[in-house]
């Protein structure tokens, strides 16, 4: 199995027993940046194969999340499926699950097992709530974490509910801590040569966003935290306007951003008014401090609006959609939204990493697996199987394949 010596993670092997989003991304990134991935699914697959948008069979969405890995498709409730992985598990760096707590045990696999029969293993388990807790043995995805973090209360209007965030941001968040995790465990491994056990969760990662609403909350018992609807009074301005085409963020909370917006709004008689020239003064005043900015871009043509706080660097752009961000210049410039082509859903768009590296070349031709497509492969050579033995496991059930 070659791997491209120019990525800084290509000496790396990784197992990879995850489904959803939060843990295929996270070893999606590990493959990027050249590790060898194997992922370990169940004989129907990851979960991930079966969401739409299908073609042949095959899922967009699956796609997205696993390519440049490698598919190992055993049943890991079978006494043979479970040695074929414990035999692995010395040739490998980390091993990745996300599995609810408690699960990766009952299958013969818990740290206490991995960590003696590989001491140098990092292992890192990603879960909703975390591995100890009250809420630890609680079933949950994305938007349950952020309802316990205090995230969804904040969304929506004041008098009205909330509302769900429209995108998987504790996933991506999670998938990122690990990464983040799992390399820092592999240097702390290079000084000491210890593995360890990481304990990754959607809650700890939605938690750690809040900037300063939990220390103000702890240090003011009067600090009532509610949703903000299209703008913050906190700093203001800060908040959605609506003009042309598009509803425009805004985001001129210091001081020093004052005087530059009034200039761009054609204001420079309130440059020096007591009512707005500190933050203290613009939270006392909100409501004229808004009503002011959305009069503006009410009679303001939207490209002109732009232009003008662009040229008096007052920090604001439109309110995209996703098929509007997808084309923009600046995104297609960067990579950040690319043409992949896979072997049966042909060329499409996809996300990249937001990672770069000015030393590493980003991995551009990478393939998602087929259901266990690399079944034979990963047998012969990890543990030296026979064309032979490989096709008795197939014929047994311990081994699955599919063509999608």
């Amino acid at each position: 199995m070659t791997q491209n010596r120019t990525h800084p993670l290509s000496d790396y092997k990784v197992l990879d027993m995850t489904m959803h989003i939060s843990g295929p991304m996270c070893t999606r990134t590990m493959a990027e940046n050249g590790a060898e991935v194997i992922k370990v699914e169940p004989p129907g697959g990851d979960n991930a194969r079966h969401v739409p948008v299908i073609k042949d069979g095959r899922s967009g969405y699956f796609v997205g999340l696993n390519r440049g890995k490698k598919s190992l498709c055993l049943d890991l409730k079978s006494a043979e499926g479970l040695e074929i992985i414990k035999r692995m598990l010395p040739r490998f760096d980390v091993l990745i699950e996300n599995f609810a707590p408690g699960v990766i045990g009952r299958l013969g696999l818990g740290y206490d097992v991995v960590k003696a029969i590989n001491p140098a293993i990092v292992m890192c388990s990603i879960s909703t709530f975390g591995q100890t807790g009250p809420l630890a043995p609680k079933t949950g995805y994305d938007y349950i974490a952020a309802s316990y973090a205090g995230v969804i209360d904040t969304l929506g209007f004041p008098d009205s509910s909330p509302v769900l965030p429209g995108l998987t941001m504790g996933d991506s968040m999670t998938a990122m801590n690990a990464y983040g995790a799992i390399l820092t465990a592999l240097i702390y491994r290079e000084r000491t040569g210890e593995g360890q056990h990481l304990d990754i969760c959607l809650l700890d990662s939605y938690f750690q966003c809040w900037d300063l609403v939990v220390e103000s909350v702890s240090l003011n018992p009067e600090y009532q935290n509610t949703r903000a609807g299209r703008r913050s009074n906190n700093m203001p301005p800060i908040g959605l306007f609506k003009s042309e085409r598009h509803y425009i963020c805004l985001m001129a909370p210091h001081d020093h951003f004052w005087p530059r917006l009034c200039r761009a709004m054609g204001r420079e008689d309130l440059a020096h008014d007591p009512r707005f020239t500190t933050v203290a003064a613009r939270y006392r005043n909100a409501e004229e401090v808004f009503s002011i900015i959305e009069q503006w871009f009410a009679t303001t043509p939207e490209d002109e609006a732009l232009r003008r706080l662009d040229e008096n660097r007052v920090p604001a752009g439109p309110v995209l959609s996703v098929k509007e961000a997808m084309h923009h210049p600046h995104l297609r410039h960067r990579g950040t939204v690319r043409k992949v082509r896979d072997r049966i859903l042909g060329e499409f768009d996809l996300q990249q990493s937001a990672l770069r590296f000015s030393a590493c070349p980003p991995a551009t031709d990478l393939q998602a697996p087929f259901l266990g497509e690399h079944n034979r492969e990963i047998l012969r050579e990890y543990l030296g199987y026979s064309d032979e033995q490989v096709a008795r496991l197939h014929s047994a059930g311990i081994l699955n394949h599919a063509p999608y």
